[in-house]
């Protein structure tokens, strides 16, 4: 059977040759009614716990065990270097690179539907923390980057199965309240790749691959028609140009690391609002797992681990999410502080004490690399 397999193969890739042509503007994870594709060993560092029972999504400023009584505390305030576009009563808010949807629904009464999006679109959830406001994807193979040759499009599900990317992907979408009650709506994209762990080419894993800005605004898009707009205006509004008034033209650096003896911290050129919602997604992008935060005190509480694409460790994700996972990923604090028109973020241990170790330098460059 593997043999007849594998000559049906080679008798594909024979045929089409040269003409295979990828389409990087759709995203399919549906996988042709299949279910979808589960990783032996994930990189998947949101090792948090499902929360199915809170009933109030995170807003502002309120840590998740005092949600309820702190909705008022989050502030909305759109810096002047942001542009928005009003569709309905959904709003998109460009600052940079990155785009957010505003809305004047309430957290809890968009969780649901925002959930069904997801599992619609062919992803599954694996994170549901609605006292945290972050919902998570499991990894999905985008079966639209596969090759849409004549023999494929002819034979259809017949050889579906002989095909694979080599990628995956999975989304993160994060919810906070906004002073008036309503809601800010980030979804940030995690990818992988496989590729050799030697010069010997006999064993492939899973690396971290770049984000994809593009497939974050594709599912905003979505999301946003999903919530009542129309297609077209959804691509109007988050394909707005920067020269139609979205942004000006940066003219400082965003971002700097500042050292000395004894402390150092990433200087945000932004204000303390900003800076909050700039860093909140970056840390959805990146190696870590928001477990809380407070607004009010300028502190995301995570975990992290240091990944190194470069390294050809076939056993490093192993040891990360076997039975000792999740107590070997490091706790820290994110701290942001107001610093005149700047924003200054410094790394702490559990306890808050301000760290200046390689690791503490460590989460600055990646953060850095992220924001600037």
């Amino acid at each position: 059977m593997m043999k007849m397999k594998l000559c049906m193969m080679a008798a594909v890739f024979a045929l089409v040759g040269c003409t295979t042509t990828f389409d990087s503007n759709k995203v399919d994870y549906k996988s042709q009614g299949r279910q979808a594709p589960t990783l032996e060993v994930p990189p998947d560092l949101s090792l948090l716990t499902k929360n199915s029972q809170a009933s109030v999504p995170v807003g502002g400023a309120a840590n998740a065990s005092a949600l309820q009584s702190n909705a008022n505390a989050a502030t909305t305030t759109v810096a002047n270097a942001t542009a928005a576009n009003v569709l309905g009563d959904i709003r998109v808010v460009r600052d940079g690179t990155q785009r957010w949807l505003v809305t004047s629904r309430a957290p809890e009464k968009l969780w649901d539907e925002i959930k069904k999006f997801w599992t619609d679109n062919g992803l599954t959830i694996v994170v549901d923390q609605a006292n945290l406001g972050i919902m998570e994807t499991d990894w999905n193979e985008n079966r639209a980057k596969l090759p849409q040759d004549g023999i494929r499009k002819y034979l259809g599900k017949v050889l579906d199965g002989l095909y694979s990317t080599n990628e995956r992907d999975k989304y993160r979408t994060r919810l906070e309240r906004t002073a008036s009650g309503g809601t800010e709506i980030y979804i940030s994209h995690r990818g992988l790749f496989e590729d050799y762990a030697n010069e010997a080419r006999t064993t492939l894993v899973w690396k971290p691959r770049p984000v994809d800005p593009e497939l974050e605004v594709e599912f905003l898009k979505r999301l946003m028609v999903r919530l009542g707009g129309t297609p077209e205006s959804a691509n109007a509004a988050l394909d707005q140009p920067k020269s139609a008034g979205a942004l000006p033209v940066q003219t400082q650096v965003r971002a700097s690391i500042e050292q000395n003896a004894t402390q150092s911290s990433l200087v945000l050129n932004d204000a303390f609002d900003q800076a909050w919602r700039r860093v909140g997604l970056s840390l959805d992008r990146t190696n870590f797992t928001v477990e809380d935060r407070d607004r009010s005190k300028g502190i995301f509480f995570v975990r992290y681990v240091e990944v190194d694409a470069g390294k050809n460790d076939p056993g490093f994700f192993a040891r990360m999410f076997g039975a000792k996972a999740k107590e070997s990923l490091q706790k820290y604090q994110i701290i942001l502080s107001a610093d005149s028109a700047a924003t200054r973020l410094r790394v702490a241990d559990t306890a808050g004490k301000i760290l200046n170790t390689a690791d503490a330098k460590s989460i600055l460059k990646v953060l850095l690399d992220d924001l600037k």
